[in-house]
């Protein structure tokens, strides 16, 4: 693609796309087909497919090397791993959370007969703001959900300070911050969740991961994931069908074996496209935080209408004509959305940075699919689209 040296150059105004065929935010990650191959091969001839077989076993002993939690359970999705996490840690009636979040993260809460009650986020992060959180807590509180959003570690020292002052569990929802560790111990809520789902830097095709220190909260985990029984294989309480089955462990094993590779390859992306679009008025990268490693799953930045001359809307619809397919992560707020929409009961406290942040933020494409090249011809586009708006 030629650099788009002029309004016409640009696909929104007639020119040629930069991009032939789409380029996207969450295209799967397949490291090493061949080795998933090899494992799914083996577990087709043990006839041992699904119920906690031994790939399931040793995907929770690597995934454990990377949570650095004492205790680890593999699942058949993120969001069955939320709710069997939030059960097992005894979250009863209102919780706590953004609603700058992907709305599974409120669906969960809303199919266990819990009720969401949404707070504001940090306006340099996008993760839970402990001082809104303490605005929201009431007497019908029974927990606090933090979410890791793009990789960014919520304040867990603040939102814990919260939690231990009215008394109840606190639970991080990771499905995006596999990767993610603090540089520093300090506390981490009761439990927390990890998604493998197919777009995620590391995928199962479809899986997720309870991660907790609590012995209690672990056994409880077990069972409930295994329709309540225990080790003994008694029913020793309610329980549901969240096992991860053969297949997704072994995705999981061939792609966490690659882990590290990936990483580099994400935070290189993440650097390219920080240097292409430093010089870009009105487009601010999202920085990731200080004190944490960062997995760089998600490239974000923030659009100023002001500064840029065009919105966050009108620069995705000129991306979108170059074949360049971005996300809008996360717009509308689960707050505006119909089963949430803003009430007394689901959002007590403002959500003004929450507001402000949905109509901001655009991902941009990044992971393996994508090459350092395709990261400046997109950095090219958004430049043009800026200065030719």
């Amino acid at each position: 693609m030629r650099a788009k040296r002029s309004r016409s150059d640009l696909a929104y105004y007639g020119g040629t796309p930069g991009f032939a065929e789409d380029i996207r935010v969450g295209t799967p990650n397949v490291p090493a087909k061949e080795r998933y191959l090899e494992l799914v091969n083996e577990a087709i001839d043990r006839r041992w497919l699904s119920n906690l077989g031994p790939l399931v076993r040793q995907f929770e002993g690597l995934a454990a090397q990377r949570t650095l939690r004492a205790h680890n359970t593999a699942t058949n999705n993120a969001t069955t791993a939320l709710q069997v996490a939030v059960k097992a840690c005894g979250v009863t009636g209102e919780v706590i959370m953004p609603s700058f979040t992907f709305v599974a993260t409120a669906h969960a809460m809303n199919w266990i007969g819990l009720t969401p009650v949404f707070a504001d986020v940090d306006p340099e992060t996008g993760t839970l703001d402990p001082r809104s959180v303490a605005k929201a807590v009431s007497p019908r509180t029974g927990g606090i959900l933090g979410v890791h959003i793009w990789g960014n570690l919520c304040d867990t020292a603040g939102l814990d300070d919260v939690a231990r002052e009215a008394g109840v569990p606190l639970v991080f929802d990771s499905a995006q911050s596999f990767g993610c560790r603090p540089l520093l111990p300090g506390p981490s809520g009761t439990a927390e969740v990890f998604s493998f789902h197919a777009t995620k830097i590391l995928n199962c095709f479809e899986g997720g991961l309870v991660a907790t220190d609590s012995a209690d909260v672990h056994a409880r985990v077990r069972s409930m994931h295994n329709f309540g029984f225990d080790e003994a294989m008694n029913v020793v309480g309610p329980g549901t069908n969240a096992k991860m089955n053969e297949s997704s462990a072994a995705m999981g094993i061939a792609s966490i074996e690659h882990l590290d590779d990936m990483l580099k390859i994400y935070r290189a992306h993440y650097l390219r496209y920080r240097e292409g679009l430093a010089a870009v008025p009105g487009v601010t990268l999202m920085a990731a935080p200080d004190g944490q490693t960062h997995n760089h799953q998600y490239v974000v930045v923030q659009v100023d209408p002001e500064a840029a001359g065009l919105d966050r809307d009108r620069l995705a619809d000129m991306l979108g004509a170059e074949n360049i397919r971005t996300k809008k992560y996360f717009s509308p707020g689960c707050h505006r959305m119909r089963p949430y929409r803003q009430d007394a009961v689901h959002t007590p406290v403002d959500l003004s940075v929450t507001e402000a942040l949905t109509e901001r933020v655009l991902a941009l494409p990044t992971g393996l699919s994508v090459t350092p090249d395709d990261v400046d011809r997109i950095s090219d586009v958004i430049a043009a689209a800026v200065r030719y708006a």
